[in-house]
């Protein structure tokens, strides 16, 4: 069971609109439930000496991990369709 601690501190940054996009396009890679998490995740990797291995880093291994499985396929796809389908 996971133990939360109380939170009482809080930081502000400001973002462009850019930034804070790509933080909302993270979340959604991710899987994170909010901005706010995605950046606690990401401190957290950053005080652990960005040796994290849970968390967000981990996600984001297996994400690319799956992006390269799927651009593989999408590589192959030319030699498995059948001479009538191809172009």
């Amino acid at each position: 069971m996971h133990v939360f601690k109380a939170r009482s501190r809080m930081i502000s940054v400001r973002l462009s609109e850019d930034e804070y996009l790509g933080l909302k396009r993270q979340c959604a890679i991710t899987g994170a439930r909010s901005v706010s998490h995605l950046a606690r995740e990401a401190m957290g990797v950053l005080l652990k000496g960005g040796q994290g291995v849970d968390g967000l880093g981990a996600r984001m291994d297996e994400f690319r991990t799956q992006m390269l499985a799927i651009e593989r396929k999408i590589d192959d796809l030319p030699s498995r369709m059948s001479p009538s389908v191809k172009r």
